[in-house]
């Protein structure tokens, strides 16, 4: 098998050494099967364009971030960007985006706090020709409203993935505590079935705690208050995002009870250190930079370039990230550093 190896691979640098550097590359190509008039370039606006955009609440980091990178990209793009900050409240946020319906745009992308919130103001805009982005978590049930497209993650995958890391460390059994984040999302949604799915199995694992904080740490402190003073045995702790763990463990921190393992979702720099310290068990990258900026490049390509939605451009795209590891932690933090992932 080798040796038939070798030989194919000589064959083909002899036929490559025959048509010469300009030709190897789409030799290559054609060879794997990819059309190279398939490949574009990622184009800025030929003229300034205007986009709103809007995210759960800039109170979460993974937000914050998210902001960032929109701006960035939106730099790179020649797009100038309007933030309404939904304030991790549902009604703070519709308020906001029928603000922002009232206005003229070349593009808009919303992350949602709630499914079905927005629809209205949403479907205003829709009506006037906007292209309307969705990020990370569902406008409304699928079919419902056209959106040009769906930019977000796995996130059954996300919530199984380090919730096996977590069931390893506790050794499959104990009391357990899943700390979601607003009910309404269709991420938390996603990444509570990844975990439900996992623990399901361990007859010897009770989840003895499943209240939402909303993404709010300020909610987080309060109810692990109360879950620490009740419960004297925890053996791990999951949360839908990676602010929630760290606050629960500041206040575990307080109450003497650092034997609880905590592992949680989005990978924000913090927690990839918290991961490298011993602090977290584990997260998983929600790609708050991938997500915010392919949200940018899908507004120019489709007001520039006329991509059309359903057609030159998928109903959903995934935004994939990975389980942090001590290996990995170091190159993640440089993509995240200049807005890649």
């Amino acid at each position: 098998m080798i040796n038939e190896y070798l030989k194919e691979a000589k064959t083909r640098r002899d036929v490559f050494k025959a048509l010469g550097a300009t030709a190897l590359t789409a030799a290559l190509v054609a060879e794997a099967g990819f059309d190279p008039a398939m490949a574009q370039a990622l184009a800025p606006a030929g003229k300034p364009m205007k986009a709103a955009f809007s995210n759960a609440g800039l109170q979460a980091s993974w937000c914050a971030q998210g902001k960032q990178a929109a701006e960035a990209w939106g730099k790179l793009m020649n797009v100038e960007i309007t933030w309404f900050d939904g304030e991790l409240s549902s009604t703070k946020q519709r308020a906001s985006i029928d603000n922002m319906a009232t206005q003229k745009w070349d593009f808009v992308a919303i992350q949602t706090f709630g499914i079905g919130t927005l629809t209205s103001p949403i479907q205003k805009m829709i009506d006037a020709g906007t292209p309307v982005i969705a990020m990370d978590t569902l406008i409304a049930p699928p079919g419902e409203i056209a959106i040009h497209t769906f930019i977000a993650p796995d996130n059954e995958m996300m919530g199984s993935a380090v919730t096996s890391q977590l069931m390893a460390a506790i050794g499959g059994k104990g009391n357990v505590v899943m700390t979601q984040g607003s009910l309404g999302h269709s991420g938390a949604q996603g990444r509570a079935r990844g975990f439900n799915s996992v623990v399901a199995p361990y007859k010897d694992v009770k989840v003895i705690n499943d209240q939402p904080a909303d993404w709010d740490v300020s909610k987080v402190a309060r109810i692990w208050d109360t879950i620490l003073t009740k419960n004297k045995d925890i053996a791990g702790a999951f949360f839908h995002n990676d602010d929630m763990a760290l606050a629960a463990h500041n206040v575990m921190k307080a109450k003497g009870r650092t034997d609880i393992l905590i592992a949680g979702v989005d990978a924000m720099a913090p927690a990839v250190n918290a991961v490298l310290d011993g602090t977290m068990v584990g997260t998983v990258r929600n790609p708050s930079c991938r997500i915010h900026g392919w949200a940018v490049a899908a507004g120019v390509a489709a007001v520039q370039g006329g991509e059309m939605a359903g057609k030159d451009i998928p109903a959903y795209i995934l935004a994939d990230g990975p389980v942090i590891t001590k290996e990995t932690a170091a190159g993640h933090l440089w993509l995240q550093k200049n807005f890649l992932i």
